[in-house]
């Protein structure tokens, strides 16, 4: 921008500005995360136009475009960041899962108190649930049957309807 500024301000301003541009790069790639290095590129390349801009604009130079095209990462960072990423989606796997049972958890609670509250519900989920057994054909079902209905039946057995009313007459009688 401006020759005799450049010349009689510094030695040699072309090493000079490749210099402050290597330094400056290297500064600012070495503060940056290269998740926001990759991501945020713009921003990191108007930083670098800036501060070159500030330290080359006393000796007239202007530097047009100053931008990061590609960065070399060694094979063992490689390797780092790899397994970094794979522990990361593990985490998030898990972080999924525990919120899937969390979910499951609380519908079952749900459930739970609906059928505590009508107790037909529970009966009609059992025959659900051996009605979805049944279409099964490959294994055998034991069909358990509740407390109550085995007490009814066996009490009925024993103890038979008209021998009871006989009974209740002669003793009374």
């Amino acid at each position: 921008m401006d020759a005799p500024a450049a010349i009689i301000n510094v030695e040699d301003f072309i090493n000079a500005t490749w210099q402050i541009a290597q330094t400056t790069l290297r500064s600012i790639i070495g503060s940056t995360d290269l998740d926001a290095l990759l991501l945020q590129r713009d921003e990191v390349n108007s930083r670098l136009q800036q501060i070159v801009d500030e330290q080359t604009e006393p000796w007239g130079v202007k530097v047009s475009v100053v931008e990061v095209k590609d960065v070399e990462l060694p094979e063992g960072m490689q390797r780092a960041m790899a397994q970094q990423a794979e522990a990361e989606r593990a985490r998030r796997a898990k972080v999924i899962h525990a919120q899937g049972e969390f979910e499951a958890a609380e519908r079952l609670a749900e459930a739970a108190l609906v059928i505590s509250q009508r107790p037909e519900a529970l009966q009609l989920r059992y025959l659900q649930t051996l009605a979805d057994i049944a279409t099964d054909r490959s294994s055998v079902i034991v069909f358990p049957l509740p407390l109550e209905m085995i007490g009814t039946a066996i009490a009925q057995a024993l103890t038979p309807p008209a021998a009871n009313d006989d009974a209740a007459q002669s003793t009374g009688s």
